[in-house]
């Protein structure tokens, strides 16, 4: 099957386009991610024969298609030992395509001002009695891309249900079961937050006129216990916005890669020039350090009420049921000649030496 590295190989040489220091990192670990390249690797070992493997490293880097797997797994982990017996709601807040330009010349302060203008701006809905009248906690993560992964920017938020009183002595459930805060109001708000701060900046002057006279789009919806949204949203949080196994056909030229419509879930096919599938995938890699997934509000790492705090307040607030734990887990390599889980036994910098070579999963 073609993967990512494969096309980088064949063409960067010839990429047309300026690259960022973020771009030409990502593409340069890419190209040698598990490969002898990378000049690192690791050393596992079978505790029952004694059978000795070792695999090339991983690059680690954010939008690399062959990492990130066990991070979503200890993601997945984390987030269900901090589980709230309560409905969850995710919301999505979406920056108008007029606004993209602007957000490819200066992506982190634009994407730092549209984390803090859709923050705010959920937080006084949610403070308001009319809806819930508390403070409230927010998983947030940052997405470029469409399912087509052209440009589409826009924030996830998952929400629990509900929020802490402002004497802090009682949880607040919604008053609807099906509803925290309203789309409409929201999106209006974040829109004059937006204008406003980008007018204070004086970045005002390089937006189209015609994404102020618009509808920004936002949704809110129950999305249940949490955890499927989580599952969800862990593979956009730690990988980048292509996977190899979504790229069906690459002949040498041109780049073939599937992707499903998000309303009628029927799956597309997409068909590019190299060098132009090239600039899509690394259109989306974000500037160096920028934090992508932020925690706000009652889940903020500062907020002095622990988990248990909070799940006291729940449970005697109202009688909740918890979540059915489920088991998020690495799967072991296992040895070739006699199935036993493998030991890991070490990363090494160092060529391997002659008792393992051969032996590369």
């Amino acid at each position: 099957m073609p993967e990512l590295a494969e096309i980088f190989r064949d063409h960067i040489d010839e990429y047309p386009y300026a690259l960022t220091p973020e771009q030409r990192h990502a593409v340069r670990d890419i190209c040698v991610c598990r490969t002898p390249a990378i000049g690192r690797w690791a050393r596992y070992a079978c505790p029952d024969c004694g059978d000795e493997r070792f695999a090339w490293a991983s690059c680690g880097n954010r939008n690399c298609p062959k990492c990130g797997q066990d991070k979503v797994i200890k993601f997945l982990a984390r987030q269900q030992e901090n589980l709230l017996p309560v409905n969850y709601f995710m919301i999505t807040v979406t920056l108008p395509h007029e606004l993209n330009a602007i957000c490819r010349k200066r992506p982190a302060e634009m994407f730092n001002i549209f984390f803090r203008a859709a923050t705010e701006a959920i937080r006084e809905l949610a403070a308001d009695p009319e809806y819930l009248g508390g403070e409230i906690g927010l998983i947030a993560t940052l997405q470029t891309w469409s399912r087509s992964k052209d440009q589409h920017v826009h924030i996830h938020y998952l929400v629990p249900g509900g929020g802490i009183s402002p004497d802090g002595k009682y949880w607040l459930f919604p008053k609807n079961r099906d509803f925290l805060i309203p789309a409409p109001a929201l999106s209006n708000l974040v829109r004059g937050k937006m204008r406003d701060t980008l007018k204070t900046l004086k970045l005002y002057r390089e937006t189209p006129l015609s994404a102020w006279d618009k509808h920004w789009a936002s949704d809110c919806r129950d999305v249940g216990n949490g955890m499927s949204t989580f599952k969800y949203l862990a593979f956009y949080m730690h990988r980048g916005a292509i996977s190899n196994k979504d790229i069906v056909a690459y002949d040498g030229e041109n780049v073939t890669f599937k992707y499903t419509e998000s309303r009628s879930e029927i799956v597309r096919y997409r068909t590019l020039p190299a060098l132009e599938f090239m600039r899509l995938c690394l259109r989306h890699v974000l500037p160096s350090g920028f934090q992508k997934t932020r925690y706000y509000g009652l889940l903020a790492s500062a907020n002095r009420k622990t988990v248990r705090e909070l799940r006291l307040l729940i449970l005697t607030t109202r009688c909740s049921r918890a979540h059915e734990p489920e088991d998020f887990t690495l799967e072991p390599k296992l040895c070739q000649k006699c199935g036993t889980p493998m030991v890991f036994r070490g990363t090494y910098s160092r060529a391997p030496p002659n008792s393992v070579m051969g032996g590369e999963w």
